[in-house]
């Protein structure tokens, strides 16, 4: 099993609507394919998750370039982040929540790059975090990153060191 990553956003902005919408903007933007079949789900009749798929080419089709992210609500107790380490290059005076959840990173380097360079954008005080690593990933550092020739590993490196 891989390496998970989330988005880390700001508590009293975050909704899963605009999350939902803003993932969707970024999927469009980034020439990605999207399938959302509206299933949420409730864990005592509160709102707890819905998903996206996001892939390259079209669901049915022999396909290793995809990954599933999920819209957390509100009430869904895993989005609390708590993290009692200083991770590089975040406030730790922030109040997050950490959401929008990719389950498996490996194998889909690229479009996750694509996807998140976009999101970002539309969120530039959010991060992407991959809790594997002590550091995460801002629009800025996602700027530095598209500046220069794509690198397949980009997710695994220290971006203050680029």
């Amino acid at each position: 099993m891989g390496s998970s990553a989330f988005i880390l956003i700001e508590r009293e902005k975050y909704t899963p609507e605009k999350l939902l919408g803003d993932a969707i903007v970024a999927a469009f933007h980034a020439d990605a394919g999207l399938y959302f079949d509206n299933d949420k789900k409730y864990k005592n009749q509160q709102f707890f998750s819905t998903t996206l798929n996001i892939s390259y080419n079209p669901l049915g089709v022999e396909n290793n370039q995809q990954f599933i992210f999920y819209i957390d609500g509100i009430d869904n107790y895993e989005i609390n982040y708590e993290h009692d380490e200083d991770i590089s290059g975040l406030d730790s005076s922030l109040s997050l929540y950490q959401v929008g959840c990719i389950e498996d990173v490996y194998g889909v380097e690229e479009l996750i790059f694509r996807f998140i360079y976009e999101y970002l954008k539309l969120n530039p005080t959010d991060y992407f975090w991959i809790p594997d690593y002590d550091w995460v990933y801002s629009w800025e550092d996602m700027q530095k990153f598209r500046s220069l020739p794509y690198d397949p590993n980009w997710c695994y490196k220290n971006p203050k060191s680029i």
